[in-house]
């Protein structure tokens, strides 16, 4: 009895009360009880256990005891208890059957320890489809989708029937592996043995598909089921929006009768990754007026975060971050390092720095620290890259591709040369990490950028793999900037055939020959150009002002301001001639008069969203610009003397980096 043997019975976290010593000699031993004195409504979690406990001291023990404390102790995150109550079982030689190991199954895979789960898989001579589906379900969420689907023909072969509790498990696990082959088997099984009509079923066969990329089957299966939930029309949404069928999402958002926040989150994430961040802003805003009293998770706030990013739109990002922070989910790591992204992407790189600093030392994982590398790199800050680097490895964090992309572009942006090299040739022998074309194209551009073209191109030859368009880009861009026509021809040949329709490769080579005097071959690109049918990609930069976007365009009259802003930019050249400005007409090379010219200059639009943002703003309020394209070099130099004359600090993001100009000089020292 389990009073009479103390010596055999486990440490467990409290101790099982003494019975009353009350019975008398013809009483037997079922007849004892506890006595549990709290009142029911103070008892910790565990200890309303001991009601089920009372069953362990039987004699003889009974398996099926055991099973109902194993089912009580599932999700509940009490592992040590687990272990106690199977410690206890095997001092009483008591061996589980496949119903009893299907609950310790549960137990231990619910509380994170899925080697003891396997272990009592393996130790059960006759499984059933019972603890098949409780080892098929613990692989599947401690993701090892491989070995899901090899219990899964294991239980075919042991002719075990699988059913509507199999079958979500097995498709999840295909759908991690992109095996819609695998995908497909799974469904015709479905389908023979009637499965296919279960909404559980049909919603994971959706899923699959769609993560598989076939969406033409997720639609034709969700078109047939007779039963579905919100989570049938939130994976399809989820799928069109994948592949950039707006429309269909839009169409199927609008036909719900229900949603939840999945469903919204699904159409925000969606509008951002497609490059719509005026939708996603919009939807974000109507979620929270809806009358449905849905909240935002973690989820939805790191879905909404890129696409204050990709507009620049600050403000809005900061009324984001002051939601998180009152609904409780600024602690979420996830979120805290969505908000270092979109604050450096916004041009405040101070604010991703405070969010950087606020997370705990010991939660900052991989994510974070490439998120604040990467921002360093974005804002020409190579030292702070390469110092926050060297800190995620003293705290023994293993880097990846994605913080070599991050440290090398930030040695680039600053000068960094030798630095980047060491770097990049060290990724493979320290850190185990292979390069690939990205690393690659950040070496040539830092080789380029400080006129090493020779060995820039070089690499590019040396290269384990094909070079891409990235590359042979950042040796032209270089070959601009450093006015080798000779290589620039080479680069913009291979760009020609890599990306054929992108406008920016003819523009370099056309302005090149162009400073060259070589005005034949300048006409034979514009002729290639038309006959492509390419057309040269506007210039044009936006900023937020009392929380609105303006927009403008190269030579802009549309704007409610436009002759306030003309106005403005026509006084300015007397001005900063007077400090010592003098026009770069380089980059405009049509056959024009130096007057025209400078006119020309001065209609570029991050001058007139400049020139707004002066307008409108107070003298302490900084001026956030942002740009599609590269910064001129007029523009840039322009603006340093704007800077300095209006004493007002300037923050121009163009498609490269960011410039900080105040008091007439610029964060990237004129290297850029």
């Amino acid at each position: 009895m389990l009073h009479s043997r103390p010596t055999q019975q486990p440490n467990l976290p409290f101790r099982i009360p003494k019975p009353h010593q009350t019975r008398t000699p013809s009483q037997s031993h079922s007849q004892l009880h506890f006595d549990v004195s709290l009142p029911k409504h103070q008892i910790p979690p565990w200890l309303s256990l001991v009601s089920t406990l009372r069953s362990l001291a039987q004699d003889p023990p009974q398996v099926s005891s055991y099973a109902a404390i194993f089912q009580s102790l599932t999700g509940k995150n009490l592992l040590r208890l687990g272990r106690q109550v199977h410690s206890h079982m095997s001092l009483r030689a008591l061996e589980p059957d496949a119903f009893l190991g299907a609950k310790m199954i549960a137990m231990y895979a619910s509380a994170g320890d899925l080697r003891s789960a396997v272990a009592v898989f393996r130790r059960i001579k006759y499984p059933s489809a019972l603890l098949c589906n409780s080892i098929i379900r613990a692989y599947s969420w401690h993701w090892f989708p491989k070995k899901t689907i090899g219990v899964y023909f294991r239980m075919r072969s042991l002719g075990l029937k699988a059913d509507h509790f199999t079958y979500p498990f097995v498709l999840k696990s295909c759908a991690d592996l992109s095996d819609v082959r695998m995908g497909r088997y799974a469904h015709g099984l479905s389908l023979r043995t009637g499965f296919e009509e279960d909404f559980y079923v049909g919603t994971s066969l959706i899923n699959m598909y769609v993560k598989c990329g076939g969406i033409g089957d997720a639609r034709k299966m969700f078109d047939v089921m007779t039963v579905r939930d919100i989570s049938s029309w939130n994976a399809l949404i989820a799928g069109y929006m994948k592949i950039g069928e707006i429309r269909l999402a839009e169409d199927l958002f609008g036909r719900m009768v229900r949603r939840n926040i999945v469903s919204w989150t699904a159409m925000i994430s969606g509008y951002a990754q497609n490059g719509l961040a005026g939708q996603a802003l919009v939807l974000f805003d109507k979620m929270l007026e809806d009358d449905s009293g849905i909240k935002p998770t973690w989820v939805t706030i790191m879905s909404v975060l890129p696409a204050c990013a990709h507009s620049a739109a600050l403000e809005r990002g900061r009324e984001i971050h002051k939601l998180a922070s009152r609904i409780g989910l600024d602690s979420d790591v996830s979120v805290q390092s969505a908000l270092i992204a979109m604050y450096a992407r916004c041009g405040s790189l101070a604010e991703a720095c405070q969010c950087f600093d606020r997370i705990h030392q010991h939660k900052k994982d991989l994510v974070v620290w490439n998120t604040m590398i990467s921002a360093y790199a974005s804002h020409g800050r190579g030292l702070e890259s390469v110092s926050t680097f060297e800190d995620m490895i003293r705290a023994r964090i293993q880097p990846d591709i994605i913080s070599f992309t991050g440290l090398l572009s930030g040695c680039s942006h600053s000068g960094l040369v030798d630095l980047g090299i060491k770097y990049f040739n060290r990724m493979k022998t320290m850190y185990n990490v292979e390069p690939e074309v990205q690393h690659c194209a950040c070496v040539v551009d830092l080789l380029g950028r400080a006129g090493r073209l020779v060995e820039a191109k070089e690499l590019i030859d040396k290269m384990p793999m094909q070079a891409g368009a990235s590359a042979w880009g950042a040796l032209l861009a270089a070959c601009r900037k450093h006015r080798n026509l000779e290589l620039a021809e080479v680069a913009a040949k291979k760009l020609f055939v890599l990306e054929p329709y992108s406008s920016a490769n003819y523009v370099h080579l056309s302005n090149m020959y162009a400073e060259a005097g070589m005005w034949k071959e300048v006409a034979n690109l514009r002729d290639l150009l038309k006959y492509r049918g390419i057309r040269k990609t506007p210039g044009c930069s936006w900023i937020e002002v009392n929380g609105k976007a303006h927009m403008f365009l190269g030579g802009d009259t549309s704007h409610p301001q436009t002759r306030e802003i003309y106005m403005f930019l026509e006084s300015l050249p007397e001005k900063m001639k007077q400090a010592g400005y003098v026009p770069d007409t380089s980059p405009v090379l049509h056959d024009l008069s130096e007057e025209e010219k400078e006119h020309n200059l001065t209609s570029h639009s991050e001058k007139l969203a400049i020139a707004f943002g002066l307008l409108n703003t107070s003298p302490s309020t900084i001026i956030r610009v942002t740009k599609n394209l590269r910064i001129c070099v007029d523009c840039h130099t322009a603006t340093k003397f704007i800077s300095k004359i209006f004493r007002r600090e300037i923050i121009v993001r163009d498609l490269n980096r960011f410039h900080h100009f105040t008091d007439g000089s610029c964060s990237c020292g004129d290297y850029w």
